[in-house]
C-alpha cells in the first residue's frame, strides 16, 4: 500500500511539474547556422576559421497545442569554430578531421528577465569527423559528403537559480551526416541531419525543486538549395531546418509526456565567395510549426577563412 502510494505521489508531482514548467528541454543546437555547400570544406584541407552570428528575435513561447505563451524572449549569440581537414585517409576512404567550436550568448526576456543569467560562454563542442573526396562528374563534383561524432561537453555558464542559461549543465552526443548533391554545375541541394542524446542535469532550475531532468532524444535537419547566379562569386537560395523530439523528457528518472519539442524554419541565403578561400554567408529564418518551445524568427551571418 505504502508503494503505491509512493508511486501515486511521484506521477502527482510529475503531472504538477510539467504543468507549472514549460518544456523547452532541449540543449541550444544547430538550427540554421549552417546551409549551403555543407557537405565539404570550400577549400579543400587545411585549417579553417568560422565565425557565426545568430540573431533570435520575437520569440514566443508555444505550448505542446502550438497556442502562444507568455514570455517573449530575443537571443544573441556567436560561435568561433576551428576546423583541421586532414590529406589522410583514415576510415573507408575518409579522411580525418576535427572541429573545435565555443559559443557565446546573451538573453532578453520579456517582460521579466531576471530568470535569464547574464550573457556568457555556451558549452564547447568538440567533433572528430571523416571527409570523402567528391565524387566527380563531367562538368565537375557531383557529390561530396561527410561523417561527424560532436560532443558538446557542459563548460559553459550555468546557473541552478536560471531558467534560461548559455551553458546546459549536460553531457550531449550530437553526431550528423551531412552532403551536397549537384543537379548541375550551378544548382546544389545540401543536407545536415543530426541526432541528439542528452546526459543527464543532475543540478536542475531550482525552483523546480527536483533532483535531475534529462532531456529527450531529437532529430534536426538543415537543408537548402542555392543557384549560382554570378559564377564562381554568388549562389542564391532557401534555407530551412526542421527539429523533432522524439522521446519524452525525464524528470526523476520518469518519464514526462506533453513535453516534445519541435520547429519548422524555412527562408532565402546566400554566400558570397569574396575568393577561393573567404566565403560569406547569410541565411534568414521564419519559424511555424513549433511546439513546447519558442517560435521566432533567426537571422545568421557567417564568415568561414581558409589558411592556405
Amino acid at each position: 500500500m505504502f508503494y503505491k502510494l509512493r508511486v501515486f505521489m511521484g506521477m502527482l508531482l510529475l503531472m504538477l511539474i510539467s504543468l507549472s514548467a514549460r518544456a523547452y528541454d532541449l540543449p541550444p543546437l544547430n538550427l540554421g547556422y549552417t546551409s549551403f555547400l555543407d557537405g565539404a570544406p570550400p577549400a579543400g584541407p587545411g585549417w579553417y576559421f568560422q565565425q557565426y552570428v545568430q540573431f533570435f528575435n520575437n520569440g514566443e513561447f508555444q505550448d505542446g497545442s502550438g497556442n502562444s505563451l507568455p514570455p517573449e524572449i530575443d537571443v544573441t549569440s556567436g560561435i568561433s569554430q576551428l576546423v583541421y581537414q586532414s590529406d589522410k585517409e583514415l576510415l573507408f576512404g575518409g579522411k580525418w578531421g576535427v572541429n573545435l567550436m565555443l559559443p557565446i550568448a546573451g538573453f532578453d526576456l520579456e517582460p521579466d528577465d531576471s530568470i535569464t543569467n547574464s550573457t556568457g560562454l555556451g558549452d564547447l563542442l568538440v567533433g572528430p569527423f571523416l571527409q570523402w573526396d567528391p565524387i566527380m562528374g563531367k562538368k565537375g563534383p557531383k557529390f561530396m559528403h561527410r561523417i561527424e561524432l560532436q560532443m558538446i561537453f557542459p563548460t559553459g555558464k550555468y546557473s541552478q537559480d536560471k531558467a534560461v542559461n548559455p551553458g546546459s549543465n549536460h553531457f550531449s552526443f550530437n553526431p550528423y551526416w551531412a552532403g551536397t548533391y549537384f543537379l548541375n554545375p550551378e544548382w546544389s541541394a545540401s543536407w545536415r541531419l543530426h541526432y541528439l542524446w542528452n546526459g543527464k542535469n543532475e543540478d536542475p532550475y531550482r525552483p523546480l525543486g527536483v533532483s535531475d531532468v534529462r532531456a529527450g532524444q531529437a532529430v534536426h535537419v538543415n537543408f537548402a538549395t542555392a543557384y549560382e547566379v554570378l559564377p564562381k562569386r554568388l549562389r542564391l537560395g532557401i534555407n530551412g531546418y526542421y527539429l523533432k523530439q522524439t522521446t519524452d523528457t525525464e524528470i526523476n528518472g520518469m518519464d514526462v509526456s506533453g513535453r516534445r519539442e519541435q520547429v519548422l524554419g524555412i527562408g532565402p541565403g546566400l554566400v558570397y565567395h569574396v575568393s577561393p578561400h573567404t566565403h560569406l554567408f547569410l541565411n534568414a529564418y521564419f519559424e511555424s510549426n513549433a511546439e513546447n518551445r519558442p517560435e521566432g524568427s533567426r537571422l545568421n551571418f557567417r564568415f568561414v577563412h581558409h589558411f592556405n
